[in-house]
Formats: structure tokens, C-alpha cells, sequence
């Protein structure tokens, strides 16, 4: 039996209209062989967990560079929590100080990429953190 595809949402939370990283890790993770939902620009909280719970998503990838991600990682995680939907892994990039990331990393977040991480870093962590999920 072929081994189940990783699917990975990867999202925009909030009013950053800023998507090209979000659509160059996309890109990357389809190219890898996971199956990609897009969720556009502008998501809540809210749809972006219920788009990963319809989709049956392995991980939620966030991209945000509005400077609110901590409000965003911890809802997410919260909500996902909520609904009986922590196995999905969380994980996001973007313009995030470097002293921010041990507080995202402590509320769930599983990683953090910031500006320049190579592709291949993310794909391997990601199919790693999976992979353990899944046990």
C-alpha cells in the first residue's frame, strides 16, 4: 500500500495581504509530493481550522507578517484543541522576531521558519513532525 499523502493547509491569517512566501512554501510542499490547500488571504481563526478539519489536514502551515502572530498561533491552537483536532500539526513562517518564537513554540507551534530558510528545511521538518504524529 502506498504511504498516505501528506495534506497541509497553508494559511493567511488576518489582514496581511502579503502571499508570496506563502505561495513559494505551498509550491514547495506540492513539488515534495503532499497535497497543498491553499486557503487565500484574510482567513480568521476559525476558517482556517474548519478548513483543515474538512480537508482532513496532517498540518496547518501559517504565514504571517502582520506582527500578530502570536495572537494567531494561539488561537489556532486553542481552536484546533476545542474541536478535538490537536493531532493536526502547527507550524509557521514569516517576519517573526527571533525572541517571539520560544512563546509560539510554547503555546504549540511545532516550528517556526523565518526570512531565507531554505525550502528543503521546511519539507523535511514537516515530514518528520508528521510522520511522528502518525506514529
Amino acid at each position: 500500500m502506498a504511504e498516505k499523502k501528506i495534506r497541509v493547509v497553508v494559511a493567511k491569517p488576518g489582514l496581511d495581504g502579503h502571499d508570496r512566501g506563502a505561495k513559494v512554501i505551498a509550491r514547495a510542499f506540492r513539488d515534495a509530493g503532499m497535497e497543498v490547500i491553499y486557503t487565500g488571504l484574510r482567513q480568521t481563526p476559525e476558517q482556517i481550522v474548519e478548513t483543515a478539519i474538512q480537508e482532513d489536514a496532517d498540518a496547518i502551515g501559517l504565514s504571517v507578517l502582520s506582527g500578530a502572530h502570536e495572537h494567531y498561533f494561539k488561537a489556532i491552537v486553542a481552536l484546533l484543541n476545542e474541536k478535538d483536532a490537536s493531532d493536526i500539526v502547527v507550524f509557521g513562517g514569516g517576519v517573526i522576531p527571533e525572541a517571539d518564537i520560544p512563546t509560539l513554540l510554547s503555546v504549540g507551534a511545532g516550528a517556526i521558519f523565518g526570512p531565507g530558510t531554505p525550502t528543503t528545511d521546511c519539507i523535511e521538518w514537516l515530514k518528520n513532525a508528521v510522520a511522528e504524529k502518525r506514529g
